[in-house]
């Protein structure tokens, strides 16, 4: 089963203002603009956040603090696949330390480092709701339940697509 790259867009300071524009109407709306950007450029780019404040009435402060306050939301290009350990006591209690240890050494970075050819990101998150299924992962999105080394190995070749 792949497990496809995500596309983004380059950043474009017009797509940005689109894009505040039309979702800053909504109640609440600035998470729903942060996704939507990260979404289309792969992170939130520091030269949004002026852009963001602008439309919204918001000091940039605030834009800041709400951008760097939520772990999902990236402030630099993740690599082309993110693959993301469960690294919660459920995984671990069922061999996730030794998959987590295996995706660093396979990938040669620590976990929150992207490969120096930007192809993979590695990322720990602490649950993805599959602990009766445990160790879990999620490649591009999709979780992967019941990761073995060779389930893992598969979902590392996967990203040399």
């Amino acid at each position: 089963m792949k497990h496809a790259a995500p596309r983004y867009q380059p950043w474009s300071a017009d797509e940005a203002s689109a894009i505040v524009s039309t979702e800053s109407a909504r109640e609440g709306a600035l998470l729903p603009v942060l996704h939507k950007l990260q979404e289309t450029f792969g992170h939130v780019p520091d030269a949004a956040v002026p852009v963001i404040a602008q439309v919204m009435n918001l000091s940039r402060a605030e834009v800041h603090g709400v951008v760097t306050f939520y772990h999902d939301f990236k402030h630099a290009p993740q690599g082309k696949h993110v693959l993301k350990i469960c690294r919660a006591e459920a995984c671990q209690s069922r061999g996730g330390e030794d998959i987590a240890a295996r995706a660093s050494k396979l990938l040669g970075i620590a976990f929150g480092e992207t490969t120096t050819d930007k192809r993979v990101t590695l990322e720990a998150i602490y649950c993805l709701g599959l602990c009766a299924c445990g160790p879990s992962a999620m490649l591009n999105g999709a979780p992967v339940a019941r990761v073995t080394d060779a389930k893992l190995d598969s979902l590392i070749a996967e990203t040399n697509s």
